[in-house]
């Protein structure tokens, strides 16, 4: 019994491992990945040696694909509580909101207003870039000014110039 429990920790710790490694290679986080990288081969080795040591087991192998499963679900949690990364927002509104755009603009958000011709009338488009952490934040405080607001949301991958750039390379000052 020891021996099952023991399968089912080692893949409820080696599959979110997993999983940020995957993260962090997509980000382009290569120091992160390499670490992580090495982790989850140490446990992935050390986890199926000892299912397949000795008489295969049925519930052990079992165990071991459930711990998979339940290991998914666990680094999707972990994922989204460290939420590395940016996000990129499209908000939809009707009327050019300058009380939003002015306090988002005091909480630190790069934001460029675009206007545009919808079906009825002119329509307003905000761009937003923030930290996944704040995507929450960033969500209500948007339905605070505009309840309507149609909102998308997107996950960046590169950046060059602009506002947040020169965010990046203030903290990379302060840090060295």
């Amino acid at each position: 019994m020891l021996k099952i429990v023991f399968i089912l920790v080692l893949q409820l710790v080696y599959v979110p491992i997993l999983a940020l490694r995957t993260i962090s290679m997509v980000k382009k986080l290569k120091t992160l990945t390499a670490i992580l990288g090495i982790v989850e081969t140490l446990i992935y080795v050390f986890g199926l040696s000892i299912v397949l040591s000795g008489d295969l087991n049925l519930i052990e192998m079992i165990v071991y694909a459930v711990g998979f499963g339940l290991g998914l679900v666990v680094g999707i949690e972990v994922e989204n509580k460290i939420a590395i990364g940016f996000t990129s927002f499209e908000v939809n509104i009707n009327n050019k909101n300058e009380e939003l755009i002015n306090d988002l603009r005091q909480l630190g958000y790069g934001v460029t207003l675009y206007e545009g011709q919808g079906r009825e009338s002119s329509r307003y488009q905000l761009d937003i870039l923030t930290r996944r952490s704040k995507e929450r934040e960033l969500i209500d405080l948007i339905a605070q000014y505009e309840p309507n607001a149609f909102i998308m949301a997107f996950e960046p991958t590169r950046f060059k110039g602009g506002y947040i750039e020169a965010i990046m390379k203030k903290r990379a000052k302060r840090n060295s």
